[in-house]
């Protein structure tokens, strides 16, 4: 059996057990939060391949990931396409009208649900999860209401941070773990 490094405190891991769903920010999540723009007007973003493998070690465990977010763009389609992120809302502004629409869809409810966030649009969502995680370097609202704030900052692995917090809560973070080593 392969050596677990990973450790998270009992209570955290407690709170996190029985999450189904987990709603993802982008913006500062996914990404640095950063806006870069081309020329021609294009955005362009940076994603760490640490988080992308963290989202589809999530589906493998059957937690269900789910984006939403407030702005829309070719290469955002692109990275959760690949990533095979099916629940996803593009340019909504208003959150939690997009999550209740994802648990309806997953006969789920908030207490199978954890949320990251790192800034005020994503308050909504977050304050009814069972679970809610901000990066590093979020608002000082959204850390204030957070069960845990990650080490990493957003679009630096902080959303891998969550999903093997996930994954050691759901007790599959090992066995995943072993099957990469063989």
């Amino acid at each position: 059996m392969t050596a677990v490094a990973l450790t998270f405190p009992p209570e955290l891991l407690l709170k996190a057990q029985g999450i189904r769903v987990v709603f993802f920010d982008v913006d500062g999540v996914l990404t640095d939060g950063g806006l870069y723009f081309t020329e021609g007007g294009e955005t362009i973003k940076r994603f760490h391949t640490l988080d992308g493998h963290g989202l589809k070690l999530l589906k493998r465990a059957g937690i269900i990931p789910a984006v939403i977010t407030g702005r829309d763009s070719r290469p955002l389609r692109l990275r959760l396409d690949a990533l095979g992120i099916e629940h996803v809302h593009y340019g909504t502004e208003d959150k939690r009208p997009a999550a209740e629409q994802t648990l309806q869809a997953l006969g789920l409810d908030w207490g199978q649900a954890a949320a990251m966030g790192d800034d005020w649009p994503d308050l909504a969502v977050m304050r009814r999860c069972a679970l809610a995680c901000a990066p590093q370097n979020a608002h000082a609202e959204v850390k204030a209401v957070s069960h845990h704030v990650t080490k990493a900052k957003g679009g630096d692995g902080a959303v891998r941070e969550l999903c093997d917090l996930l994954l050691v809560a759901s007790g599959k973070y090992a066995s995943l773990l072993e099957e990469s080593t063989l």
